[in-house]
């Protein structure tokens, strides 16, 4: 059974949180209890009650336990650029202590990154690093827009390269009007060795709709 799999991106904004969103809904449509987790999160605001992060609070609303915000998201940054704060030399020990609970919590745990692959959360050191060493299965979302080809195919290739199972991607159609979609999600299927787990719509409010029918989990399964 998959226990647990990471979520990327090609880039910043492409809806990561969305796809998270939807495949939990999925996975909980199955009867599996699930869990959102985003360790790191950036654009976080300091609340009267707490820290907050909305990434992190659609996560809480998409998972079967409501989880503690401080738990789903345990460095929420204020700071859009993760190599600019502070954070801990153990960082990526506490990563997977938080992971490792949660596994014990649910069946499966989604685990949501910041921006793309190679996300730098210090000068020197990758986000996607904590990924191989952990040996996590990945779920690419690409955010099917004006030049989402070349950076589909540069980050399919660099998750395999780095040695970890790409278990598929989602598309998630972030600009309503672009021409020659169709032709789009084709010639990225063509060319990414994994296969298509679903076409999320251009969506309003995303993150308070039910989305879990524009996915295929059986092609998930197939692969983990």
């Amino acid at each position: 059974m998959l226990t647990h799999f990471f979520v990327t991106g090609t880039d910043s904004r492409v809806g990561k949180t969305i796809v998270s969103r939807a495949l939990l809904q999925a996975m909980a449509a199955q009867g599996k209890i699930v869990l959102g987790y985003k360790p790191i999160a950036t654009g976080s605001q300091a609340l009267a009650d707490g820290v907050r992060n909305k990434d992190a609070v659609t996560l809480q609303q998409s998972s079967s336990i409501s989880y503690p915000l401080a738990k789903i998201t345990p460095f929420a940054l204020s700071d859009e650029d993760i190599f600019t704060s502070d954070l801990p030399f153990d960082i990526f020990e506490r990563m997977t202590e938080g992971l490792e609970f949660m596994c014990q919590e649910a069946d499966t745990v989604v685990i949501e990154g910041c921006d793309g692959w190679r996300t730098l959360i210090t000068p020197q050191q990758t986000y996607s690093e904590w990924i191989v060493q952990t040996k996590m299965p990945v779920v690419l979302v690409v955010g099917i827009q004006e030049g989402c080809v070349s950076q589909a195919l540069l980050a399919a290739q660099s998750i395999i390269a780095d040695g970890v199972t790409l278990l598929g991607w989602v598309a998630n159609r972030i600009n309503p009007c672009l021409a020659h979609y169709p032709e789009t999600i084709a010639v990225i299927e063509q060319n990414i060795d994994a296969p298509l787990l679903g076409e999320i719509p251009y969506l309003p409010r995303a993150e308070s709709r039910e989305m879990a029918h524009f996915l295929d989990l059986s092609r998930l399964a197939a692969m983990a």
